[in-house]
């Protein structure tokens, strides 16, 4: 449930709709295996609606289209009133809080904020030869909400040892945590340390598979055991 929150807190959203005297979870992406493991954790019998691709227009008037998404809406007073009782409201992009989070869960939460609102990028270049360098490995977090990605940031310092965190101005309204190889690293191992139940989006672990791939010398016995472990439960 730490991992499912930490998606909901990134993909997802409340919905009060008083008129039809309901309350919705909505969780959106445009990762269906995401979608259908979420609701297979939440034990909802729910349809997954598709939402194609469309335009839209980012603040400050540049034009994008967006991917298919998938949409998951829940109808529950209860979920709905128990996710209110820890800081997730309607609207929530621009406002929500870290919330309480037990330390034993904390990797966990991230991970699943990461699934949804982070991302993992490899940088390579061309060497002498014509063969391809690997630069650097990097790691993000997205948010429109300041006060979260800096409690995210300090939380990372504490509890994965990073070494600094800033929070910087990201695009269309939104902050971005940013971190180079060495502590992307470091949050590689704090978030997939405990991973249990294939909880992990499959896409963005391959990345760091890919980069670890790339540069064996970096893999210790902590990241060995992290693929040991998360390929055992892939394979089940």
């Amino acid at each position: 449930m730490a991992y499912v929150l930490g998606y909901i807190y990134a993909d997802g959203s409340l919905e009060d709709a008083s008129y039809l005297r309901g309350k919705y979870l909505r969780v959106s992406s445009t990762e269906e295996s995401s979608i259908i493991k979420i609701r297979e954790l939440l034990k909802s019998e729910h349809s997954i609606t598709i939402r194609e691709p469309r335009w839209g227009t980012f603040f400050g008037g540049k034009r994008y289209q967006s991917k298919k998404a998938y949409l998951l809406r829940i109808g529950s007073h209860k979920i709905y009133n128990s996710l209110l009782k820890i800081g997730l409201y309607p609207n929530k992009s621009l406002t929500i809080k870290f919330p309480i989070v037990p330390k034993k869960y904390l990797p966990h939460f991230v991970r699943g904020y990461f699934d949804g609102d982070g991302c993992v990028s490899l940088y390579r270049a061309p060497g002498k030869y014509g063969q391809q360098i690997m630069k650097k490995l990097s790691v993000i977090f997205t948010s429109g909400s300041f006060s979260f990605l800096e409690t995210l940031g300090l939380i990372l310092v504490y509890q994965a040892g990073l070494k600094h965190y800033k929070v910087y101005k990201g695009w269309n309204r939104s902050f971005q945590l940013r971190y180079s190889t060495v502590d992307s690293i470091k949050i590689f191992k704090f978030i997939y340390n405990q991973t249990g139940k294939d909880l992990f989006l499959k896409r963005k672990f391959a990345v760091f598979k890919k980069y670890f791939s790339l540069q064996p010398r970096r893999i210790d016995k902590e990241i060995a055991t992290i693929f040991k472990i998360a390929y055992g439960a892939v394979a089940k």
